[in-house]
């Protein structure tokens, strides 16, 4: 007897497969999404397509166009200020506390991810680059051991990882988040957050080059 997927349940992996599309480019901004074509391609009813569409825009992920058509937004220069600011003032404070607080099991798993961050960027994977620099940031908020903390950061999650994506200077990220790794492990919170603060004004910068170019006007940096 064939087991029936939850609507939740397909809800969530229909979203989660379109979020990632988004994040990794397979879907780039201005592209269409239509409720019919996508249902066909997960083979599912186009209520949870509906749904998950319904998250994404929530998310700040797509957007509707018209009330029939609905694409993947476009960044501008003021949604990257913006997410940004919001990443400075809580990855710093949040490096800061994770100096503080790390146990030499937690480091060992953040050396770990490094490792692989290294192996990733040496072969120039750039989803799977993305994805354990996420993990790298994601264990140093979880390290700062502050509930609300993640709270707070867990609505715009997704978009920040969208903005990770588009920074493609791999190794000077690597040797950034080296930084902030020796700065963590040495139990120091100034230098933690010193580093978590050059690193986030570093790859605005490098996401508003590769965004809009080198002469875009972005206003105040963050």
């Amino acid at each position: 007897m064939t087991k029936i997927e939850p609507l939740g349940a397909v809800r969530e992996r229909v979203l989660a497969s379109l979020r990632q599309d988004i994040i990794a480019g397979r879907l780039r901004p201005g592209d269409r999404l239509v409720e019919r074509e996508l249902a066909e391609r997960f083979g599912v009813s186009r209520v949870p397509v509906r749904e998950a569409i319904r998250a994404l825009v929530a998310e700040g992920f797509v957007h509707f166009e018209s009330a029939r058509r609905t694409v993947v937004r476009r960044l501008t220069p003021t949604d990257v200020r913006e997410l940004f600011e919001l990443r400075e003032a809580l990855e710093v404070y949040a490096t800061g506390l994770a100096a503080t607080r790390a146990t030499p099991e937690a480091l060992a798993q953040l050396r770990e991810l490094l490792d692989r961050a290294a192996a990733a960027t040496e072969a120039g994977d750039a989803e799977a680059i993305t994805d354990v620099n996420t993990r790298f940031h994601d264990r140093i908020l979880a390290l700062a051991g502050n509930s609300l903390l993640i709270s707070v950061m867990e609505p715009v999650d997704g978009r920040l990882r969208w903005l990770t994506r588009q920074n493609e200077e791999w190794p000077q990220l690597l040797t950034e988040h080296g930084e902030l790794y020796e700065a963590i492990a040495g139990g120091d919170p100034e230098r933690a957050r010193a580093h978590a603060l050059r690193h986030v004004q570093a790859n605005y910068r490098s996401t508003i080059r590769h965004l809009f170019g080198e002469t875009t006007e972005t206003g105040r940096e963050p």
